[in-house]
Order: structure tokens, then sequence, then C-alpha cells
């Protein structure tokens, strides 16, 4: 799999290089935190201990004389690098200790314990400190004592750490983003797999399917419904060359005898009425030819998604009647009687044109594979967003296993429709018409056979 702009592996390896970066910058951002407030804690608490030593001493001295040995004492606590520093402020200049005196003196304003940070000539970091009041004793006057440290080596040591810190962040990103890259690539190789076999599936070989064996749960998901669409293909393909076939046939058989009877016609001298029955013929199979070629543009319009137009709210059973009218010569040639059923108060917005066509095809294939004297029934059902007109007759049984597919083109049952010729003019196509005008109007077909009778019947919108 290669990485390219938009694929799964690299979306993969740059969130898991996103989610590894924004834990590390969480948990870094916590750990420095955590490390100032206990260095700055760290430096407090030496101040603190070193302040109330001192604090101690000075207290319990009380003449200049006995002052040299606090300043003895602090000299020898005061470190060689200076890092540590000891001031003393008094009004008594004897009970003075420290260097840049004038400097400190806001400091002898704060409260006692409070820390404040001073940055010294020559120094780069500013001195923590902590000051403390101490009272007159005998006779020394009350002094401030301040206690200073250098800050630069706990900075040094934050910067330490933090360098630290962001070296084994992106080192750990980096990690990550080769763990990620590596769990993507086998993570994704059952996608492949299914990525090849689908490629290799050809118009020949629709009949194999995608292995869905050891697949994980989504693939698997994936994977069926792939099949599923596999399925649906393999089917529409094999219609469309049946399709392909039977349109062939249909039209080779009229086009053959248009031939054939002309070849006859022009194989020696006719007289005049001899060419006339010829054309009349051919004029038959003509007619023939140009309703195939209509019907077809008629289902094409429809596949491309053509609805109804001029829809006008009608009574469906006056529809129904004026199509009964229609075929009255056959009806009373056959001995045949149609009657009307159920809701006959039904309404429904329709094209008068497309629902009469429909009805004309139902009727006219109940007509032709029903016995002489038949009765049959036309029902009208309403329900709250479509009327349902059903046309029953009695006949043979139709196989359950062909009634789904009685509405698609061309199709034919022996059983069920004589010698093929009883729809619309005997070219397979009524029932598709009947099934294209219904979803013209936004309506669905249905067939059933039962008890000797079998019912179509398609439906049309009650809302348009």
């Amino acid at each position: 799999m290669k990485l390219v702009k938009g694929s799964i592996t690299v979306r993969l390896v740059a969130m898991f290089a996103a989610a590894a970066l924004a834990t590390f910058a969480l948990i870094g951002a916590a750990l420095h935190g955590v490390l100032v407030r206990e260095l700055e804690r760290h430096q407090y608490e030496e101040l603190d201990t070193t302040l109330k030593s001192l604090q101690y001493w000075i207290g319990a001295i009380g003449t200049a004389d006995r002052w040299s040995r606090v300043q003895a004492r602090m000299d020898a606590l005061t470190p060689e690098d200076g890092s540590v520093r000891f001031w003393v402020l008094s009004d008594d200049p004897r009970f003075q200790y420290g260097k840049g005196l004038a400097e400190l003196d806001g400091l002898t304003r704060e409260a006692n314990g409070r820390s404040s940070s001073i940055l010294l000539p020559g120094q780069e970091r500013p001195f923590r400190t902590l000051s403390v009041h101490i009272p007159p004793f005998e006779g020394r006057p009350a002094v401030r004592l301040i206690v200073g440290r250098n800050s630069e080596p706990y900075e040094r040591t934050r910067k330490t750490f933090l360098s630290a810190l962001l070296l084994l962040g992106l080192g750990g990103v980096l990690v990550v983003v080769l763990a990620g890259y590596w769990i993507a690539r086998v993570g994704l190789r059952p996608l492949e797999r299914l990525s090849g076999e689908a490629q290799a599936l050809r118009p020949k070989t629709l009949s194999q399917r995608l292995q869905t064996t050891a697949l994980p749960v989504e693939l698997s998901a994936l994977a069926d419904a792939f099949n599923g669409a596999l399925s649906r293909l393999e089917e529409a393909y094999g219609q469309l060359e049946a399709f392909n076939a039977d349109v062939a046939h249909e039209l080779r058989t009229p086009l053959a005898n248009l031939i054939g009877s002309t070849q006859v016609a022009l194989s020696r001298q006719r007289s005049a009425g001899d060419f006339e029955e010829v054309l009349q013929a051919n004029l038959e199979d003509l007619e023939r030819l140009r309703s195939i070629v209509n019907d077809m543009l008629f289902l094409a319009r429809a596949d491309r998604g053509e609805v109804a137009t001029g829809l006008v709210l009608t009574p469906v059973a006056l529809e129904v009647r004026k199509t009964i009218d229609f075929f009255e010569f056959v009806l009373d040639e056959s001995r045949t009687q149609v009657g009307i059923a159920g809701d006959v108060q039904a309404e429904a917005r329709l094209e008068s044109a497309l629902f009469r066509r429909a009805m004309s095809n139902l009727l006219q294939n109940a007509i032709e594979h029903s016995p002489p004297g038949a009765q049959i029934t036309v029902t009208l059902r309403e329900e709250p967003a479509a009327t349902w007109i059903a046309v029953s007759n009695p006949g043979a049984a139709i196989d359950e296993a062909h009634l789904q597919h009685l509405f698609d083109r061309f199709y034919r049952v022996d059983a069920a429709r004589n010698d093929g010729g009883g729809e619309h003019h005997g070219h397979g196509l009524g029932l598709a018409i009947v099934k294209a005008v219904a979803s013209m109007h936004g309506g669905q077909v249905s067939a059933s056979s039962e008890g000797g009778v079998n019912t179509f019947a398609f439906s049309v919108s009650r809302t348009g």
C-alpha cells in the first residue's frame, strides 16, 4: 500500500502522531509544572532553615562586642561562589552586615517571612530571599535579617529537565509514528486482500464473491455489502443479456417477415392487388416494430426518473370504467364480464393517459388469460398514502418463483401466459409498462396467485 494523499495509512499515522504529541505535551507540561513548584519549595525550605538558625543566634546577642560572633558565623555560612548571602539591616551601623545594604532598604518595609527576588549587580539571575524582623535585645536595636539564595542553579536544572523532556517527547512521537505505521500496515492487510479480489473481478466472473472468512467485523460487513452489490449486479447483467436477446428476437421476427414477403413479392411479376396484399402484411409488421420501439422509449424515459406531470385529482373508478368501455367489443366477443369492487369512491392524483395505458395492459392481460365467460374483478383499495388498483381473473396458477419477475421486461412464463403472446401486443412489455406507470405516479406493483385467481395490481400516490 503506497503512502499517498488521502490514504488510510497516512491518516492513521497522522492521528497516532497527533494523539501522541498531545499526550506527551500534556504530561510534559504537568511534569514541568511539578518540577518548578518543587524547586521553588526546596529553595524556600533551605532559606527558611537558615533564616531560623540565624534568627535564634541574633536574637540572643544584645551587645556590639558579641555581634562579631554573628558576623563570623554568617561569613562561615556564605559559600565561596556567593550563591547564598546574608544581610542585616539596622539603624545602628554597628549591627549591620552584608554588601549593598542601601539597595535592600526597600525590603525593610516587608512583612516577616515574605519572599522577594532581587537582582544584584553582576548577577544574571535574581536572588530569592526571605526576611524576618528581630526585636531589640539589651543594647541591640531591632534589626531585619535577610537570607538570599541565587536562583541560577535551580533555573539551570529546570532548563536541563525541559530540554530532556522535549527530546524524550519528540523521540516518543517518532516511536509512536513508526509503530503506528506498522500497525496500520498490518491492520489494513485484509483490506488490501479485498481490494485485490475486487480488482480481479471481470464481467465473465461476476459469480465470484469476496472471501469474508477471518475478516474483522467492520470489513466483514463491508464485504457482505459488496457481495450483495455483486449479486444484484450479476442479476442485472443477466437480465440485460436476456433483455438484449429478447429485443433481438422480437425485432428479428417482424424484420424477417418483412424481408421474406418483400423478396417473394419481387421474385416474379405481380399484379397491383398482390403488391397491395404484401404491403398490407408488411404494414402490420411495421406497426409491431413501431409498438416495440415506442414501448422501449417509454420505458427508457421511466428508467431515467421521468415522473407523471399534469396530475389531476380524479375519481379512480371513473377512469377504470372508461378503460373498460374501450374493451367493450373484446369483452362481448369472449363473453367476459368486468366488475368494479372495493372503495369505488377512491380518488387519486392521476395523469389520465398514463393511467389508462396501465389499466389497458392489465385488462388485456386478464382477458387473454381467462377462459371464455370468465368474471374479471377490478378492486380499488384506499390507503393513507396510496390507492391500489387490482385486476383479478381466473386462470392457471403461477408459481411463486415467477411472481416477483412478472413485471420484468420480456419475462414470460408459459404456465401463466399460455404461449407468451398475452402481453401488450404479444411482445412482453405490457406489465413492465404498468410498473413504469406506477413508478411515475410514486406507486408500486404486486402480483399474487391464490385459489385459481391471479391478481395483478399497481398503486398511485394520493398526494401526487
